[in-house]
């Protein structure tokens, strides 16, 4: 054996270390869906405490109007939640469409918050921490300023919360309501519903494990209260969050029967931003958390660290340097001596990638057709390659700011 097949060994082992990971929370999400539909969630509460629903949107014309009266019209008791926008330093109309849909719901606890490039315009979590201290409730809900959450939505969010005294927060789950405009939203549809919402079931399952979604979430407000908010310096404001909860010694659960319903990025360049964006804001969590790795006081966390380190620098370096010595191979630049044992290693593990896919979107009703079964045949080849080039812009992204020591700002997606 020479040096290229003990790195394209190398890639092997750590691309199969995921494969497997994901399979085991695969079959775990998968039996953690069977027991939510044996749970009795009619039952109505004796008492329904007071939410504080906190919508951070910076220039959502286009969405806005959607997401406040969905928002207005949830099963919930009228005089037991407000619903709280906070219009940040937008350029667009977002503020007369909220000022028309205020008069409309007059008689509702409903809030609008204006500002401007001096009082706002940090970021969403500068936004979010705006609402949340002009806020009233026990508990806040967070949504973002594309979602159209389905009526029970956020009742079944706050049944799950007052359940336990031990969960902090319970996330619901959103879904692509455009992911039949083109080939990138089917993918994302089929991503979402995999490597998310089956991957948090799973790990809740396991481990008792998850983290926050950006939106479809409540939180109990004494958490915020003792930490003084969101970090205004993280971009993934959500996964540092879920962080900093589980050193508190509080758990997140996952209610899959929450859900909300919320625009993907159509094209690529739009998709590439939102993504790389992404990635640079969980390599920051990660760096700022790396030190509790080795600390057994810090639980759960240590497991999303090791998990995060494994996609971000192993799976990601493993991906790479697989495909490019390939290239290099078929161009008969390097040779390779394990070439058979690689292609049936190969084969079994894109595989197994497939029928966990399968899998995990038969748990979502009409999604396991023929046409997704071609989609996620074709995914591997296509969609999950652009996921090195992302993660490998968000580290370039992060070293650029840590270098010019640049502000967090709004980093919005782009409506359609």
């Amino acid at each position: 054996m020479n040096i290229f097949d003990y790195i394209i060994l190398y890639s092997l082992i750590v691309i199969w270390l995921i494969i497997f990971i994901n399979v085991i929370l695969v079959i775990g999400g998968y039996l953690y869906y069977l027991d939510i539909l044996k749970e009795n969630l009619v039952q109505e509460l004796k008492e329904y405490p007071f939410v504080s629903v906190l919508v951070p949107a910076h220039n959502e014309g286009k969405v806005i109007e959607k997401t406040a009266k969905a928002l207005l019209e949830l099963e919930y008791p009228k005089d037991k939640y407000e619903v709280i926008i906070i219009n940040d330093n937008s350029s667009d109309n977002s503020a007369e469409i909220l000022g028309k849909v205020k008069e409309e719901y007059k008689n509702r606890n409903f809030i609008i918050i204006n500002t401007d490039k001096t009082t706002g315009g940090k970021g969403k979590s500068t936004a979010l921490n705006i609402g949340y201290k002009q806020s009233k409730g026990e508990i806040l809900a967070v949504y973002d300023a594309d979602n159209t959450p389905e009526k029970k939505a956020l009742k079944y969010l706050i049944k799950t919360l007052v359940s336990d005294e031990k969960l902090g927060a319970v996330i619901g789950k959103f879904r692509c309501r455009n992911k039949n405009v083109n080939i990138l939203t089917k993918f994302i549809n089929i991503e979402t519903l995999t490597f998310q919402w089956m991957a948090q079931a799973g790990r809740w399952k396991l481990f008792k494990l998850c983290t926050i979604p950006g939106t479809n979430f409540v939180i109990r407000r004494k958490i915020l209260d003792e930490i003084n908010g969101w970090d205004t310096k993280a971009i993934t404001e959500d996964t540092e969050l879920s962080f900093r909860m589980y050193r508190m010694g509080y758990k997140i659960k996952f209610m899959p029967l929450s859900v909300t319903w919320e625009q993907e990025p159509q094209t690529l360049n739009v998709w590439f931003k939102q993504r790389s964006r992404w990635a640079k804001g969980n390599i920051y969590v990660v760096l700022k958390n790396f030190k509790y790795i080795f600390d057994k006081s810090a639980g759960a966390t240590r497991f999303d660290i090791l998990y995060y380190i494994l996609i971000y620098v192993f799976f990601l370096s493993a991906t790479i340097i697989s495909d490019a010595i390939f290239l290099l191979g078929a161009i008969e630049v390097v040779h390779i001596n394990i070439v058979g044992y690689n292609t049936i290693l190969w084969i079994m593990a894109y595989s197994v990638f497939v029928l966990s896919i399968l899998v995990a979107i038969s748990t979502e009703k009409g999604e396991l057709s023929i046409k997704n079964t071609i989609i996620v045949i074709i995914m591997y080849f296509t969609y999950c390659k652009l996921w090195g080039i992302v993660a490998a812009l968000g580290f370039y992204n992060y070293i650029k700011d840590v270098i010019f020591k640049r502000e967090v700002k709004w980093y919005k997606t782009e409506r359609f």
